[in-house]
């Protein structure tokens, strides 16, 4: 039997892990049976490692010791403090792909190697290669890295007989590629690509923040910019409402925020 390599999105929101079976893709769900595992890394009180659900659950009330959207910053020499402690992104995403891998072994019953992952189309050498590094670090040999809208026509268009052109965009949580692919039998290829490594989802859910803090000030002089775990549920709660929105846009939704103002709650809806 030939070795089994995994597909990966390393996503800036979510990641996915996957597997060909059948000349179909799976995705694999962890032991609770989620297909998704959020971008997020974070150590508990006691030490413990987080990643995917239980680190974003953690966020709300420990930002400081909790990673999210590391993909943002792949390729610089930037690093993240987690609780007390420096990271580079490779070493963050690196904790990622290893949850992935594991999720995919536990599923297949055996150990797990090699891995494609899939990058923006836009990335550059330094993030293509950050993210290889991140995939050495996890235990993995990186056979291929493949960019994400050729994945999404080779994926959508499979079976496809003769020649025709077609338009991809992918919107996601950090980044935004657009591409022009020609595809002819089995053979895709990138006529022409462009994007914007920052502009997503991360971005939308930034202007509704600004929107509430804006709103808060205005209406109770309540500045919360300097406070990190107000300033993280407020994020969360971005992030639900553009959802929310997003899915039933004539739902309306009331969010509620305790602030501490001079030791009295300070409620704004």
């Amino acid at each position: 039997m030939s070795e089994k390599i995994i597909g990966i999105d390393l996503g800036t929101t979510n990641s996915e892990v996957s597997i060909i079976e059948n000349g179909q893709a799976r995705i694999i769900a962890d032991h609770a049976g989620r297909r998704i595992l959020p971008s997020m890394v974070g150590i508990a009180e006691d030490g413990t490692l987080l990643v995917g659900e239980p680190a974003r659950n953690q966020y709300a009330l420990y930002p400081e010791r909790t990673v999210r959207s590391i993909k943002r910053i792949m390729g610089s020499d930037e690093k993240v403090t987690l609780a007390g402690q420096q990271y580079t992104p490779q070493e963050i995403s690196a904790i990622i792909l290893k949850r992935l891998k594991a999720i995919a072994e536990a599923d297949l019953g055996h150990p797990i190697k090699k891995a494609v992952i899939t990058v923006p189309a836009y990335f550059s050498d330094a993030q293509r290669q950050a993210t290889r590094e991140a995939g050495e670090i996890a235990g993995l040999t990186v056979v291929r890295m493949i960019n994400e809208p050729t994945a999404a026509a080779l994926t959508y268009e499979a079976g496809h007989q003769g020649q025709r052109k077609i338009l991809v965009y992918d919107l996601g949580g950090g980044t935004f590629d657009v591409s022009v692919v020609n595809m002819e039998d089995a053979v895709v290829e990138v006529l022409a690509s462009h994007g914007n490594n920052f502009l997503g989802g991360d971005d939308f859910d930034e202007k509704v923040v600004d929107f509430l803090i804006s709103h808060l000030q205005a209406q109770h002089d309540v500045d919360v910019r300097n406070q990190d775990r107000v300033m993280a549920r407020i994020r969360r709660s971005a992030e639900n409402a553009k959802i929310a929105l997003s899915d039933a846009p004539f739902v309306r939704i009331e969010e509620e925020y305790l602030l501490e103002k001079d030791g009295i709650p300070v409620t704004s809806r």
